[in-house]
This record gives C-alpha cells, sequence and structure tokens, in this order.
C-alpha cells in the first residue's frame, strides 16, 4: 500500500466521520479489555513474556546458525526451501512455482508478509487469480482495499456494509446483514475455491530449527482447508520467525491469541512438517529488510515482533485514525518502527504518529520497547533530514526559547497577550491544534509571576 499522503492527511480522511471512529474506537478497546480479562487469569503472565522475550533475543543473536539448522531439518523432512532477499525475489519465486505447475488460479490463507511484498498485485498482473479465505481478507479483497489490521483486517467495516459487499459479490439477498447468514454464504463461496485450487499459499506463525517444521495459528481453518486439498503447498515466512526448540512453542502459543483477541488458544494451531504423499510443499524464507533492521542496534528488539496486534489495540491513535492511515502493510505502533527501515524517506512521517504513552509496549507479549524506538525513530530521522523542514526550524525555536529563561519570559508574556487580543492569530485553520480542539483562554499570570507574587505569603 502507498500512499503519498501523511499518516495525519490520512487520519483526517478517516476522522470525517466521526461516529465510524468512535464505534472504530470503542471496538478495538473492548479487544484490549478481553486481552487483560484473560491475562489476569493467569499468575505467570509476566515469567511468560520474559520468557518469550529472552527466547527470542537469543534467535536474533544466533539467527544465521537458526536458520541453516532450520533449512536442514526441512529438507530432511521433505519440504523444498527457497531464500529470497526482497519482496521481489519473493514474488518472483510463487510465480515460477504457478508456472511450473501450469495453474493460473490459487487459495491464500492471511499471511501480512505476502501483503508487505505485494503479492496479490504482482501475481495480478502475471494473470494468476488470487483468492484471500480469511474472511476478513476476503472481504477487503472484495472492496479493493488492503488490511486495516494484522489480525481484524476489515475490522473498519459495518456489517451492513459488508451485507452490501456480499450482495454485490456474492449474490446474497439485498438488505440483509445477518453475521451468521454473511458467513455461511462466505464459507459457501470459498469451499468451491478450496476444492478446485491446486496450490495454497499460508503464512507462518513459528518455525522450529530443531525439527524444521512450522505453525499456522488461525481461527477460521481457512490455512488448513487451503494446504490440505491443494496439490502445492507454499509457505511464505520472515526469516525471524524462528524458534529454537519445539518445546518453546507453549510459551508462545500462550502468549499470542490472549495477546490478540483474549481467547486463551487460536481455534487452529496447525503443524506442517512434512508433504503427504503426492504433494509439493514449499518454504520462502524472506529476509526483505530485516538483516538491516537486526543491524541497527536500537530497533533490533522489533524483530521478536509475533503479530499478535495487542499494540494496535490499545494505542490512542491507532483507534482514533485507522489502519489505512500508515499507509504501510503492518500498521499501529508496531508498523511505526518497522516501516522507516523498510523506507525512510516515505514512512518518515510515522514514527511521529503516536503519543508515546507506552501502552503499547506494556502490553507487547514479547516485552518490545515500542515506545522507546518511536522515539528513536524520530532522532534518526530529525539528524538525517527526513521530517519537513518548518517543523525542525520551529522545533530548533521552541528548544532556542526554553533553554533561555529571559526569552522564556519574554515568549510567554506575546503569547498570553496574542491569545487575549488577537485570537484569530492562533485560531485559524493554519494551526493544526485548533483543528480538533478548543485553544484554552490565556491565564492572566504566568507560574513564574504567581510564584514570585505568593512566595511570601
Amino acid at each position: 500500500m502507498h500512499s503519498d499522503k501523511t499518516h495525519s492527511e490520512l487520519a483526517e480522511k478517516f476522522n470525517i466521520d466521526e461516529p465510524r471512529v468512535n464505534w472504530h474506537d470503542e471496538t478495538l478497546w473492548w479487544i484490549r479489555q478481553k486481552r487483560d480479562k484473560a491475562v489476569w487469569q493467569l499468575p505467570e503472565w509476566e515469567s511468560l513474556r520474559e520468557a518469550a522475550s529472552q527466547i527470542k533475543h537469543n534467535v536474533l543473536a544466533h539467527l544465521s546458525e537458526y536458520l541453516e539448522a532450520f533449512e536442514r531439518n526441512a529438507i530432511a523432512n521433505g519440504i523444498t526451501v527457497h531464500w529470497a532477499a526482497d519482496a521481489k525475489e519473493h514474488n518472483e519465486i510463487v510465480y515460477s512455482l504457478l508456472q511450473k505447475h501450469g495453474i493460473t488460479q490459487m487459495v491464500k490463507s492471511k499471511s501480512m508478509l505476502t501483503e508487505e511484498c505485494h503479492l496479490n498485485d504482482y501475481l495480478a498482473e502475471h494473470g494468476v487469480e488470487v483468492i484471500d479465505t480469511d474472511l476478513g481478507e476476503r472481504i477487503v479483497q472484495l472492496a479493493k482495499e488492503p488490511p486495516s489490521h494484522i489480525v481484524l483486517p476489515c475490522i473498519h467495516w459495518k456489517k451492513e456494509e459488508i451485507g452490501e459487499l456480499f450482495h454485490k459479490y456474492l449474490g446474497t439477498p439485498e438488505g440483509n446483514a445477518d453475521p451468521q447468514f454473511l458467513t455461511h454464504a462466505a464459507r459457501l463461496h470459498l469451499r468451491e475455491k478450496f476444492l478446485t485450487r491446486k496450490l495454497a499459499l499460508t503464512g507462518v506463525n513459528f518455525a522450529i530449527a530443531e525439527t524444521g517444521e512450522f505453525v499456522v495459528c488461525t481461527n477460521e481453518g481457512n490455512a488448513d482447508m487451503g494446504a490440505h486439498l491443494a496439490d502445492v503447498h507454499i509457505a511464505s515466512m520472515g526469516i525471524e520467525k524462528l524458534i529454537p526448540k519445539r518445546e518453546h512453542l507453549g510459551i508462545f502459543l500462550r502468549l499470542l491469541t490472549r495477546s490478540a483477541t483474549g481467547q486463551p488458544i487460536t481455534t487452529y494451531s496447525s503443524h506442517f512438517k512434512q508433504p503427504r504423499k503426492g504433494q509439493e510443499m514449499h518454504i520462502v524464507l524472506v529476509d526483505n529488510g530485516r538483516s538491516v533492521q537486526l543491524g541497527r542496534e536500537a530497533f533490533r528488539n522489533s524483530l521478536k515482533c509475533i503479530r499478535c496486534g495487542a499494540c494496535m489495540n490499545t494505542c490512542p491513535v491507532y483507534r482514533r485514525s485507522g489502519g489505512h492511515s500508515y499507509h504501510t502493510a503492518v500498521a499501529g505502533p508496531i508498523g511505526s518502527i518497522l516501516a522507516p527501515n523498510l523506507d525512510m524517506k516515505q514512512y518518515a512521517d510515522l514514527p511521529f504518529a503516536s503519543t508515546l504513552c507506552g501502552s503499547c509496549s506494556n502490553v507487547c507479549p514479547v516485552k518490545i520497547d515500542i515506545h522507546d524506538q518511536l522515539y528513536k525513530w524520530r532522532q534518526v530521522l530529525v539528524q538525517d533530514g527526513y521530517t519537513p523542514k518548518a517543523k525542525t526550524l520551529a522545533m530548533k525555536a521552541m528548544a532556542t526559547t526554553l533553554s533561555k529563561p529571559g526569552m522564556y519570559k519574554s515568549a510567554g508574556k506575546v503569547g498570553r497577550w496574542m491569545i487575549r487580543k488577537v485570537p484569530g492569530l492562533v485560531n485559524n485553520k493554519l494551526n493544526p491544534w485548533y483543528k480538533q480542539r478548543e485553544m484554552p483562554e490565556a491565564p492572566k499570570q504566568s507560574f513564574r509571576e504567581w510564584y514570585a507574587q505568593n512566595k511570601k505569603k
């Protein structure tokens, strides 16, 4: 997803529909509360977070060794392993496998990596029809939109709108917005796709170096339907998805779904170790900037992410600005620290789309220091000249004013006088603060003046 507009411009567009913003905000907060209730039932929650964080730390410290071990064991299991340096290579590998088998139609289960690589668009340009089989992903695909959330792809859609969409594309009765009926219609529509497609692509939630197997977590069973019925199964995996041993998996499965939706575990946690007789199984190990992020010490921890979406559900900015305002595959706080690594210029606005309240770091199941990294990215972006010149100059002027007591005192007086006598200089459309807020009344005196007057009393 590429946009020439910044987060604030896209958020402004989302904010035009105030009832939708409020509903989006409340729905995500409700999921955050479900997460909290699930977490409070586990006295060992903090120990699980710490263990997961340390396991991931170990993986990142020895990534090359674990990747080679995984490759060895996967090949021994009968899986074909491919390596892709970037999105282009990943897409070319997938397309070459489709060509090899003469396949022009395929099914795909949810994979944020393929969103990151823009696989659907690439394959469409090459005459391949891709059907997303996750219900939320299918909805946004029919609407010709990218997902707005990594766990809840169509969280920005209302059931009435989905009813209209299904009426248009699946022929459901007009005006029917009953979720159970619409789900049944989607099931019938997708069942035919599962039964007739010879190639299925899935994502990977966890890959185990020790055994050469990988695990896919879904609530709908769509990954299993696709993979088990197809003659060719391709799994697309970011190289950071590894864990060392199968015994570590229990820690991550307990953390992932509680953090994502408040469930104890996903409905399906499917292990894929070897192809069945007559089937081909391929795994594509994708770098696409991950090695660069690994080399950035301040931002390395972001590669621990297990894509639970908890940081999005709690973030006051994401909840009120919508996922599409981030103009990147992975939105929200975690996306805002991953995206600048891929393209600093294009995503320079995202680390500023945060209040730095720290709620994202508090809920992260693998203890990524998200808000600290957002702050650090801001410093890198300013130093490297990727922030707007006007903002940089304004910040320098502010720093100078705040560091000189005399100047600060004078500026305060001028500011109070202006707000009182010529409010139009502040209350206008050129002031971004005024767009969303009533500006405060100017105090009669500064704290310094009040203190000088009252300290003897």
